[in-house]
């Protein structure tokens, strides 16, 4: 079964092990080599970018600007794409997809985990878009020129995107870049969905489950999910313990539970709102699959769970790939 991954963090810590490429790596959940093993038919590549003091999350002893972050990951992209070009390709529309597609390439999809660089500049998205960037998660954990991350209080989980965020969403809709509310307020949620409205454009929760199932402020309520759907969007479903599991100290990551997410996602939204978002290299707990590798396993627990292969193949891709048909 080929599938479409919406989020990784595998570039970071391509970084932290001071590799110059992502094909091969050793202490990672993803890497080329094993994406292809794996039978990935498009990966989303993240730069994550804290706005708080991280530098060991990177393997750095300070922690740079945003800017100077980005440009050390971008270079590991770049240099995996010339290391692998005769099976890896990067995916800027959905033309260039398909035709990876033919070639039997994976494609390799460039996204942003905080808009905090574009710093309220509707020139630096488009600066973004020219150097291949085709999805922005707008927020990480902290505030910034889009709006305002999701929160425990529910007077910041209630604030929604800045004035220039309503602007920027609608010139990244034009533009033809994925605009991304895992990480955003609530309020924040509530805005994108107004401004895809108007533009008749999806946008996606890459990696965000069902808050129904785990309480985590990062999941989507049904309510949420449902105006995901109606919007033509799709969330993606995150490996992470937390938000899986209704005890946020669980720190299992089991098959059973991704497939109670995606089932209650399917009868919150339908079929056509499901995808996949595993946050590898982002999360830490103890997985049931351990990689890439072991994502048939969780396609054939949801045939077994009675969703038939036609259903299982849209999960895996098929919602993905309309999105991006629909969006770039």
């Amino acid at each position: 079964m080929q599938y479409i991954d919406m989020h990784c963090d595998t570039l970071a810590k391509a970084l932290a092990e001071r590799s110059a490429t992502a094909e091969r790596l050793d202490g990672t959940m993803a890497d080329i080599a094993r994406l292809r093993k794996a039978g990935a038919k498009a990966q989303f590549f993240a730069v994550f970018l804290p706005q708080r003091r991280m530098p060991e999350w990177f393997g750095l002893e300070e922690m740079p600007e945003p800017e100077a972050l980005f440009d050390s990951m971008y270079e590991i992209y770049r240099n995996t794409l010339r290391a692998c070009g005769g099976t890896l390709a990067p995916a800027g529309s959905w033309e260039e997809l398909s035709r990876n597609a033919r070639e039997g390439k994976l494609s390799a999809v460039l996204t942003m985990e905080n808009g905090a660089p574009v710093r309220g500049e509707l020139s630096r998205i488009k600066a973004y878009y020219d150097l291949g960037v085709r999805l922005i998660t707008l927020t990480w954990n902290d505030a910034n020129c889009f709006g305002y991350p999701h929160s425990a209080v529910p007077e910041e989980m209630g604030r929604g995107l800045t004035e220039f965020g309503r602007e920027a969403v609608a010139y990244m809709e034009e533009l033809g870049m994925l605009v991304d509310v895992s990480h955003l307020s609530d309020g924040g949620f509530w805005d994108v969905a107004a401004c895809a409205r108007r533009a008749a454009k999806p946008f996606v929760a890459s990696h965000s489950n069902c808050r129904a199932l785990a309480p985590a402020t990062r999941n989507l309520t049904d309510r949420m999910i449902r105006e995901l759907a109606e919007c033509g969007g799709v969330a993606g479903l995150n490996f992470a313990p937390a938000f899986l599991n209704g005890d946020p100290c669980d720190p299992q990551s089991r098959i059973a539970r991704m497939c109670d997410h995606v089932e209650h996602m399917v009868q919150a939204g339908g079929i056509a709102c499901a995808g996949i978002g595993t946050d590898f290299d982002g999360i830490e707990g103890e997985f049931e699959i351990a990689d890439c590798t072991g994502m048939p396993r969780l396609f054939d627990a949801l045939h077994m769970r009675g969703f038939s292969w036609d259903a299982v193949e849209q999960i895996a891709h098929g919602n993905v790939e309309r999105v991006l048909r629909e969006a770039l």
